[in-house]
């Protein structure tokens, strides 16, 4: 990553708010990164933390775009640009290409929000303004925000690696392997659970983490992307302690987490993923499988709602709608309770056979969850797993995880093939910014 890629990029303008925060920023009178690094006080500390909530958003439904569409989960129809259904599904000679916008538009807006969390860390740091415990709040804070960050990133490139220290732009740190990145990434979240467990909050979060009356702690949340971490690397004991100091409720509100949140306030941002039912022209369609592949009575074929009239591009079809988020406010999960119930039980059940009775149980509170009668299948760790796979598609559906799951089960192959000649790819290239 060059230094073009990690531009200050602070969302912290006049008269602008974030929805769920109480108070209006004001004018900033133009600040510089020299006026946060100096002395900062907690109002422009609070500053750092909005506009970090504000910048996580910025082309999040690109990113879910790009692996939706890799992860057969679904269809992009746009007039504005072909690549969509060539480049990404592998058409013809297509290849994924290092220097387009699908690549480098998820990708950089993760970097800057990186870049601002090390801000906001050195700013933090420096500050005399700040008890201790506020100063590791702030830190615990940056840190967990940093780490998802860093995941997200990580999940496009997958074995080519991504650049986990970039705080000095003049000296960046090494692309790392995925196992090394990882570790890294899990590192830096055990750090922030450090500090959020010596601190206090001395910032005011948005809504978005306060969903359906289910609120969710920095440290909760930070113990939930560790057990997703866990997950990708198949450290099945590390997944179980850490949703243990997680929001995991067995029984709760599958829908309970932490959202990207947004509003019709002036100055703020719609949800560029809603789409209207039938809508003609620019349509996000489930891949036809969606239905041919769920079991009868599941009640999650309401996320993918039967259109008056099938649509065609580029010898694609598709006769549902992507109906996930249901309005122009609708929030986009970070990661939310049910998809912790299904980590719960792929640890069980990776764990051996003295875990299959709790998956099983985890298993049936997704199934009666979702209109289905109890797991009857078999009771072994492939049937198990498959059973798994087949909930985090239907209830993770259009969230950024199909393409993962399918990928860390070494299973990219069962995706299918609409045209011939198509492709389904592992991984994206590095970024041409980032090729030495």
């Amino acid at each position: 990553m060059k230094k073009n890629l990690i531009i200050l990029c602070f969302i912290l303008v006049a008269s602008w708010v974030l929805p769920g925060c109480k108070k209006e920023i004001g004018n900033l009178n133009n600040p510089t990164i020299e006026d946060f690094l100096e002395n900062a006080s907690k109002p422009e500390l609070n500053n750092l933390v909005t506009g970090i909530e504000a910048g996580m958003r910025n082309n999040t439904v690109m990113y879910l775009d790009v692996v939706g569409l890799i992860g057969r989960e679904m269809y992009r129809f746009t007039a504005a640009d072909p690549r969509y259904l060539s480049d990404l599904l592998g058409a013809g000679d297509a290849q994924l290409d290092n220097n387009t916008f699908y690549l480098t538009n998820p990708w950089g807006s993760r970097y800057r929000v990186v870049k601002n969390c090390n801000i906001l860390i050195e700013a933090a740091t420096n500050s005399s303004l700040l008890t201790e415990e506020e100063r590791r709040g702030y830190l615990g804070f940056a840190k967990t925000i940093k780490a998802y960050q860093l995941l997200l990133n990580l999940n496009l490139t997958y074995t080519n690696g991504i650049r986990v220290d970039v705080a000095d732009p003049d000296n960046l740190g090494p692309i790392l392997g995925y196992d090394e990145s990882l570790a890294a990434i899990a590192a830096l979240l055990d750090e922030g659970k450090a500090d959020i467990e010596a601190g206090v909050e001395a910032y005011e979060l948005t809504s978005g983490y306060n969903v359906n009356d289910f609120p969710v702690s920095m440290l909760e949340l930070n113990r939930a992307f560790a057990a997703r971490v866990a997950a990708y690397a198949e450290e099945w004991g590390t997944v179980l302690s850490a949703l243990d100091e997680s929001f995991l409720d067995l029984n709760g509100d599958f829908y309970g987490g932490a959202y990207h949140v947004y509003s019709t306030s002036s100055g703020d941002v719609l949800n560029p993923a809603f789409v209207r039912q039938n809508e003609g022209g620019e349509l996000r369609l489930a891949h036809p499988t969606y239905d041919n592949d769920l079991q009868p009575g599941d009640d999650r074929i309401g996320k993918a709602t039967e259109r008056i009239n099938p649509a065609s591009s580029s010898d694609l079809t598709g006769d549902r709608d992507v109906w996930v988020y249901t309005s122009s406010t609708a929030p986009i999960p970070m990661i939310r309770n049910e998809e912790l119930i299904l980590l719960y039980a792929e640890a069980k059940v990776q764990s051996g056979a003295a875990g299959f009775e709790d998956a099983v149980e985890a298993i049936n509170i997704i199934r009666q969850g979702h209109n289905l009668p109890v797991y009857a299948g078999a009771l072994n760790q492939t049937a198990l797993i498959n059973e798994i796979l087949y909930h985090r598609r239907y209830s993770l559906f259009f969230e950024g995880h199909r393409w993962v799951d399918m990928r860390r089960y070494d299973r990219l192959a069962e995706l299918p093939i609409d045209r011939t000649g198509d492709d389904v790819w592992t991984a994206f290239p590095l970024p041409l910014t980032e090729v030495d």
